[in-house]
C-alpha cells in the first residue's frame, strides 16, 4: 500500500472524527514533560485529533531523551515498537540501518520534502536515500537567556565578549544573585561545552575537534582553554545545581532569581508559557564567541515499521501534519524553535524566533551551521557518551582543564 494511498484511506477518518468515532491511533514515544514542551506537543495533539488520529501518550521525562531511547529499546526488543518515536540525529541513523524505520518516500515525494528541508536536517532524516523520519523543528543551541529586569537594575549591556560576559555574571553573583541557571545533568555540561569550544576556535576548530574527532584537536591547548571557561562557569553556578531540570534552570531566570542561563532555544518555550515576551521581559543572544555561527539539533518522528494497517495509515497522517506549513509555524512559536522548512514567513516569530531563523539562513550560507555534540548532530552516541563522561567529570571537579583534554582523546579513541 503506497503513503499516497494510505492518505487517502486516512482522509475517511475525518468524516468519522466528526462522529466521534477515532478511526486510527498513533502511540508516541517523547521526552516533551516540560510546561511548554507540553504545551507545544499539545499543537500536534489538536491537528491530529482535528483529523480524526486518536493520540496514545508515551512520555519519558530526563536525560535530555536518553532515557526515552532506553525505553524504545526494550520496546522493540520485545516487538512492540510505538508507532511513532522523538528523535534526534544519529539515533535516526542507527534505528534505520537496523531496518527498524518505515519508508515515507511517497509521502515526501508528494510535498516535495527534498526542495524544502534544508539538506544539514536531511543528514539525519533519510537514510540511504530513503526518508525515515519527518522533521519537527530547528533548534539551536549557542543562545544566552537573560532576565531584562535584571541587565537593568545592575546596569549590563549585552555582552559581545567572553571577558564582558564574565564581568556581567560577577556583577550579578556580587549583587547577590546566580550568575548562571544551570542543571548538573549531563547533556546540560554538554550543551554548555559545545558553546566553549565554538567560542575559543571558532568554526574549524569546533568541525576539527566535535565532528572529525580529530586527536590533535581534542588534546590541544585550545581544547584546554575550553575546559578552563568550564570551570569558569562553574563558579558562576549556585550550589543546588545538582539534577536540576533544565527547565528549572529556565525558571530562574524568567523569575528573576538568575541572570542568565546557556541553553537551547526550547528554554524561549518556558518564558512564553510564564506569559513572558522575547525583548521585554526576556533577553537573547549567542554566546559571546559564537556570534556568526549556529550548533543545531533537530526533532523528528522516526516512523517505526507496523503491520497493522489503521497504525500505518496513522502514521502517515502524522507525518504529513507535521511537515504541513501551518503545523510548522503553530508549533515552533509555542516551541521556541524555528520552522524544518525554507519556504516560511518569520512574520508570526517573535523578535527572538525571527532572529533565530535569519541566523540560521546566514550560518547555513556561510559554513557557519554545525551539528550540536551535546544533541547527537555531530557524532555517534557513543562517541558523544564518552565525551559527556569526560565533560561532566570535569565540571564537577575530577579533572583539571589539561587532564580533561587529554582524557577526551583517551574517551574518544575507546569509543570510535
Amino acid at each position: 500500500m503506497t503513503i499516497l494511498r494510505k492518505l487517502q484511506l486516512s482522509a475517511a477518518a475525518v468524516a468519522l472524527s466528526t462522529t466521534g468515532v477515532v478511526a486510527q491511533e498513533v502511540e508516541v514515544l517523547h521526552w516533551w514533560t516540560s510546561g511548554g514542551e507540553a504545551a507545544a506537543l499539545n499543537v500536534l495533539r489538536e491537528d491530529l485529533a482535528g483529523s480524526g488520529i486518536g493520540w496514545t501518550d508515551m512520555p519519558v521525562a530526563g536525560g535530555g531523551g536518553s532515557d526515552a531511547m532506553t525505553v524504545l529499546r526494550a520496546r522493540v526488543t520485545a516487538g512492540d515498537p510505538p508507532t511513532a518515536v522523538q528523535m534526534l540525529g544519529f539515533s535516526i541513523q542507527d534505528w534505520a540501518a537496523e531496518g527498524a524505520l518505515a519508508n515515507l518516500n511517497d509521502l515526501a515525494a508528494e510535498q516535495n520534502w527534498d526542495d524544502v528541508v534544508p539538506a544539514a536536517l536531511q543528514r539525519f532524516s533519510t537514510y540511504d536515500g530513503d526518508w525515515v523520519a519527518a522533521p519537527v523543528n530547528v533548534h539551536s543551541t549557542n543562545w544566552v537567556w537573560a532576565n531584562t529586569a535584571l541587565m537593568e537594575e545592575l546596569g549590563i549591556e549585552q555582552p559581545g565578549t567572553w571577558d564582558e560576559f564574565v564581568a556581567a555574571m560577577q556583577a550579578a553573583q556580587d549583587a547577590g544573585y546566580t550568575a548562571l541557571a544551570h542543571g548538573g545533568q549531563a547533556w546540560q555540561d554538554a550543551t554548555i561545552f559545545d558553546s566553549m569550544v565554538m567560542g575559543v576556535g571558532g568554526p574549524e576548530f569546533y568541525q576539527a575537534a566535535m565532528v572529525d574527532l580529530d586527536p590533535e584537536a581534542l588534546g590541544s591547548a585550545q581544547m584546554v582553554e575550553a575546559f578552563e571557561r568550564m570551570a569558569v562557569l562553574r563558579g558562576f553556578v549556585d550550589d543546588n545545581f545538582s539534577g536540576r531540570d533544565w527547565n528549572l534552570a529556565s525558571a530562574m531566570v524568567a523569575n528573576g532569581d538568575a541572570l542568565f542561563q546557556i541553553m537551547g532555544d526550547w528554554a524561549k518555550g518556558e518564558f512564553i508559557n510564564a506569559g513572558q515576551t522575547a525583548g521585554e521581559e526576556f533577553q537573547c543572544f549567542r554566546v559571546p564567541g559564537t556570534e556568526g555561527t549556529v550548533t543545531f539539533n533537530s526533532d523528528q518522528f522516526a516512523m517505526f515499521n507496523v503491520t497493522d494497517a489503521a497504525a500505518m495509515e496513522a502514521q502517515a497522517a502524522m507525518a504529513s501534519a507535521v511537515m504541513s506549513p501551518e503545523f510548522q509555524v503553530a508549533f515552533n512559536t509555542v516551541k521556541g524553535s524555528v520552522p524544518a522548512r525554507t519556504d516560511i514567513s518569520p512574520e508570526a516569530f517573535d523578535a527572538c524566533g525571527q532572529m533565530g531563523m535569519a541566523q540560521l539562513a546566514e550560518a547555513a550560507a556561510s559554513g557557519g551551521l554545525f551539528g550540536s555534540m551535546a544533541h547527537g548532530h555531530a557524532n555517534n552516541p557513543s562517541v558523544q557518551n564518552a565525551m559527556y563522561d569526560v565533560i561532566t567529570a570535569h565540571f564537577n571537579g575530577e579533572y583539571d582543564a589539561e587532564t580533561a583534554a587529554q582524557e577526551m582523546v583517551t574517551a574518544v579513541e575507546l569509543a570510535m
